[in-house]
């Protein structure tokens, strides 16, 4: 078995290509990557290693690219992560979204078929539907809720999604789609909130939380996303669409200040700033669907989550302070400048 995996040098991705190398460690892997800012090739250091894993650089917008790719490889499975995926940079230049997250997914689907992949799945998010009003804790996102964007990187993602779904209407294209809650775990770039929160305040830097920070997000540990693909890549219905949620729901302070607690840092690092434009205030998802038809239920509960990714990054430094001088992004000369 084949599998490409694009965006593989981003946080899921990578997270992904590690289990499935456990997981299938007769498969071979090929991560198509173009290392934009969140790309970072370091995290495959180990990956590297394996005879059966090899990385590409290249963007998934790129037809002429793609299709020889996929014309040389004759990939089984396709399972795309590869987008542009932070809100606020949506906010300040909407087109990278557009181009990546929507002309990239048909770039890969018509390379799919074309080359008759046996299965293109599509790594989508919860954001799609909107979110949800703090007062309705019974509220949750299943499948058959409506799509209801409120930023240009949601707008981008639902619009792939509907794409997807095209496809397999109009030319029987074999394709999954997951929409998943908030991921956090090794590899996290520190951008994102708890990344960012466990760097500033292991460096007693203000921890900068939007609006009063009652924000809720249904936080789920990467490892059990990365379980729940490989068990839709292999066992989900053709044509379906699966939630993959946490039941893990946690207001923005209370993770910040559950980080601060675990490092022993004091709540004065916390600063409150301006709230972001047409912010979400509550995800939630029901996960019922994956569980009743593939078995699947997360098995990593917040609190163990969350010490294990501080643990990480704690065991880690190098990595993120690399990240944050923007050293990393050299690396892959080195690995590959002079070839």
């Amino acid at each position: 078995m084949k599998i490409l995996v694009t965006g593989g040098a981003g946080f899921i991705g990578s997270n992904f290509i590690y289990y499935m190398q456990k997981a299938h460690p007769d498969y071979s892997l090929v991560c198509l990557d173009k290392l934009t800012y969140a790309g970072n090739l370091e995290t495959l250091e180990e990956a590297l290693k394996n005879p059966l894993f090899k990385f590409v650089k290249g963007d998934i917008a790129d037809r002429e690219f793609v299709f020889s790719l996929f014309e040389e490889e004759k990939f089984d499975i396709v399972v795309n992560f590869a987008a542009e995926s932070h809100v606020d940079r949506s906010i300040e230049n909407p087109g990278v979204f557009l181009t990546t997250n929507i002309l990239g997914t048909q770039t890969l689907m018509d390379a799919a078929r074309a080359t008759g992949v046996k299965r293109y799945h599509q790594v989508s998010t919860d954001e799609v539907y909107g979110d949800l009003p703090l007062d309705r804790p019974d509220l949750f996102f299943t499948e058959t809720t409506p799509i209801h964007t409120s930023s240009p990187y949601s707008a981008s993602k639902a619009s792939a999604d509907l794409l997807v779904q095209a496809y397999h209407r109009t030319f029987g294209l074999p394709i999954t789609i997951s929409r998943c809650s908030n991921n956090y775990g090794p590899y996290h770039f520190p951008e994102k909130l708890i990344p960012l929160m466990i760097a500033n305040a292991l460096n007693d830097k203000p921890l900068p939380v939007y609006g009063q920070g009652l924000n809720v997000r249904d936080w789920l540990y990467v490892e059990d996303h990365c379980r729940a693909i490989d068990m839709i890549i292999h066992n989900g219905r053709v044509g379906e669409v699966y939630n993959i949620g946490g039941h893990n729901e946690k207001a923005n302070i209370d993770v910040v200040k559950t980080i601060i607690k675990a490092l022993g840092k004091s709540e004065d690092l916390i600063t409150y700033v301006t709230d972001r434009a047409g912010h979400d205030m509550r995800y939630a998802i029901d996960p019922t669907k994956i569980h009743d038809e593939l078995g699947w239920l997360p098995t990593t509960t917040f609190d163990e989550g969350i010490q294990k990714t501080i643990d990480w990054y704690l065991n880690n430094r190098a990595w993120w302070e690399k990240i944050i001088s923007g050293e990393y992004q050299n690396y892959y000369e080195k690995m590959y400048g002079n070839r």
